[in-house]
């Protein structure tokens, strides 16, 4: 019989570190299972807390990005209007070359005479309108409404920024 005793507790206590092991682990796991759950929970309160700041950080980086590209886009269309106008003034200026004084300034002169031409036009015509109608008695204030209309004014305006326009933006 103590044989039998002693085989049977040699058995058990062979599978004792067995046994030991499985509750170890078992306890391993569910301490492992909450520390995964406290994780989850607070990821979670992270979300609900900062996760519309970090959407919002996000979206920021990308305007910024966007805007950066729009901005590098326009620089190089900048850039390339630049060139092109250097191209043209390099061009106009060897059609000067081997060509009379007289040529150079009549080229010159283009743009001021299209200018005035017009000017005087609209003065010539309004001197005109202005004659017929203090004959036919007409009121200033009427006359005036009729000679200096909206139309007229923007007529005005545009030979002006014509002519003024093109000198800005010829230097």
């Amino acid at each position: 019989m103590l044989t039998l005793l002693s085989t049977l507790i040699s058995f058990l206590a062979g599978g004792l570190p067995k046994l030991l092991e499985f509750f170890q682990d078992r306890a391993d796991k569910s301490h492992e299972l909450k520390l995964a759950q406290m994780q989850t929970e607070r990821e979670l309160q992270l979300l609900q807390a900062g996760y519309a700041a970090q959407q919002k950080v996000e979206e920021i980086k990308l305007d910024e990005i966007k805007v950066q590209a729009a901005t590098d886009e326009r620089q190089s269309l900048i850039a390339a209007q630049q060139s092109e106008m250097e191209m043209i003034y390099k061009h106009d200026m060897s059609l000067n070359e081997g060509t009379s004084q007289f040529m150079k300034d009549l080229r010159a002169s283009v743009r001021p005479v299209i200018t005035y031409g017009f000017f005087f036009l609209l003065v010539a015509i309004d001197a005109t309108l202005a004659y017929k109608g203090f004959i036919s008695d007409v009121d200033f204030a009427t006359l005036s409404k009729q000679l200096w209309d909206d139309e007229t004014q923007a007529l005005f305006a545009s030979i002006i920024a014509f002519h003024f326009g093109g000198r800005a933006f010829g230097k």
